[in-house]
């Protein structure tokens, strides 16, 4: 099988070049190498995992961009049997900064990759990396209740594929995820592609290169062993379900291998997986053996109390569900930055 990963040094899309190329794949790498430069930092974070991927001789690197119709047209060549689209600009900070480069990346990444798998190879499985972000502020209206270390749903255990997404703030970012969002679907409607978006929650592993902006549960355990401080904006009780980079990838590949045509995901931890900002914090001290200090500030705008995926739909018609603990992908974490804390 040939597999096209675009964003492809990224956390997802190097977990996937490597799931991919374990199994004996042909996998073609597509990354322009430019999330440091789009977060505003020094750090050569892209850089690491373009170089851990080469240790794989059956992966294929490709510099270019999910922009340029060109450099997508190359990275497909004569074809490939499955394309993970995981390049995206994927911080909402960044989005409100500069939100036309947002949506060119986004939107018109996106659409790009999609056009040049319609004209070269058709009968492709392609997978949108989406976000919870699409609901916007739909999500701000449910109910919470407070408790002594988090907020919680009055109502629900997790936001289902049903939430409404118009009528609504969104950021830009939120805003430009959709639109590849609506375009994935629509290209499995009228030109009969198999596609599959995945609206992720939190999703966190190894090789996660994490900023304040962007990643923070990579970011809390980067600052934490390298004594740097962390700021909480709010109150710390926002809460989160994670999903280790691991099983997401092995949901995408039971949907690739699945009979399904189309379908539209929600993915996280789901319920089971959640952690709050100050639980998370507790599980970093345990295992660190380092207590973080912290500086609280305002809430940002946008940034939702609680987000918690109801993955019930993925469950029933995958056969997929979460193996890893967010307490074990968090030690894996914390390991694997501490082995490397020279890089950072």
């Amino acid at each position: 099988m040939r597999v096209l990963v675009t964003g492809g040094a990224g956390l997802v899309g190097s977990h996937a070049a490597e799931y991919y190329a374990r199994k004996g794949d042909k996998v073609i790498v597509l990354d322009n190498l430019r999330r440091s430069q789009l977060f505003g930092y020094d750090e050569k974070s892209v850089e690491y995992n373009w170089h851990y991927l080469a240790e794989y001789k059956n992966i294929e690197r490709m510099k270019g961009d999910v922009r340029e119709e060109k450099d997508v047209l190359s990275a497909l060549g004569e074809g490939v049997d499955v394309v993970i689209h995981a390049a995206g600009q994927p911080g909402v900070p960044p989005s409100v900064r500069k939100p036309k480069e947002d949506f060119s990346i986004n939107a018109l990444g996106t659409l790009t990759v999609l056009e040049g798998v319609r004209k070269i190879c058709p009968r492709a499985t392609f997978i949108y990396c989406s976000t919870n972000k699409v609901y916007g502020e739909n999500v701000d209206e449910i109910s919470l209740k407070e408790l002594e270390t988090r907020y919680s749903y009055k109502d629900r255990e997790g936001i289902s594929e049903e939430m409404p997404i118009d009528r609504c703030g969104h950021t830009p970012y939120g805003a430009s995820k959709y639109v590849g969002d609506l375009y994935t679907q629509e290209y499995a409607y009228i030109y009969g592609m198999k596609t599959a978006v995945f609206r992720m929650s939190c999703i966190y592993g190894t090789r996660q290169f994490g900023f304040e902006d962007q990643g923070w549960v990579a970011w809390f355990i980067i600052a934490a062993l390298t004594g740097k401080p962390i700021t909480i904006y709010g109150n710390g009780k926002q809460v989160r379900d994670l999903l280790y980079a691991e099983d997401l990838i092995e949901a995408y590949d039971k949907f690739i291998k699945s009979d399904s045509k189309h379908a539209v995901f929600n993915i996280g931890g789901g319920p089971e997986n959640t952690l709050s900002l100050l639980e998370f914090l507790e599980v970093l001290e345990k295992e660190t053996g380092k207590r973080s200090k912290l500086v609280f500030r305002d809430w940002r705008p946008s940034d939702q109390k609680v987000y918690i995926s109801e993955i019930s739909k993925v469950r029933e018609r995958l056969g997929w569900a979460p193996k890893i603990s967010p307490r074990e992908g968090v030690k894996r974490l914390v390991e694997w930055v501490r082995d490397n804390k020279r890089i950072f």
